[in-house]
């Protein structure tokens, strides 16, 4: 019981920290989320949490939170579902209230707007790191390729709901591995 405490406040505390230092959402916060997690924790892998990442992009609610949960309960359950939750809602929950408080004094301010600038640069930066490392993981083949490029197409190109792509993406892959499935083949 003791030790299931002990992870529960691993998990709040490391969450916590994930929530403090990240801007710019859960996709931003992906690289953090691997290095804190899969690296230095070792509670999950790399390729868990490109299932991780997955499964939270089709469920309802931010990627982050989604992802905090998932791991949570991975790592100690329902508890640890909490914890992880809490720990990297509460710092955004904080920040948001303290700026609230502030905003209409500040907001006018050279130094504050630069500062915001900067944010927005770093967390593109971000982005594009998740990019990136979610594509190393990514199965290789033309099938994935192809996905991926309709997939990008019909968002950015054709505004089509991001809900209808990620359920024709799925349809898809699945096709794609019972047929391959069928012809003694592996994608």
């Amino acid at each position: 019981m003791k030790q299931k405490l002990q992870l529960c406040l691993q998990l709040f505390l490391t969450f916590m920290k994930i929530g403090v230092v990240t801007f710019g959402g859960g996709y931003a916060m992906i690289p953090i989320i691997e290095n804190e997690i899969s690296e230095k924790k070792g509670w999950i892998s790399g390729d868990d949490l490109l299932e991780v990442v997955a499964i939270s992009e089709t469920t309802p609610g931010p990627i982050a939170i989604c992802a905090a949960t998932f791991i949570g309960y991975r790592m100690a359950g329902v508890f640890g579902a909490f914890c992880a939750t809490f720990g990297v809602v509460l710092p955004s929950f904080i920040i948001i209230y303290l700026i609230s408080l502030f905003l209409r004094a500040f907001e006018q301010l050279e130094v504050i707007k630069y500062a915001f600038f900067g944010i927005r640069a770093g967390v593109l930066a971000l982005l594009i790191k998740a990019v990136v490392s979610m594509f190393k993981k990514c199965p290789r083949n033309i099938i994935a390729y192809l996905i991926m490029a309709a997939s990008f197409a019909a968002v950015a190109f054709f505004s089509t709901n991001v809900i209808i792509v990620i359920v024709g993406a799925a349809v898809i892959g699945l096709a794609a591995a019972l047929i391959a499935g069928k012809a003694g083949k592996k994608l």
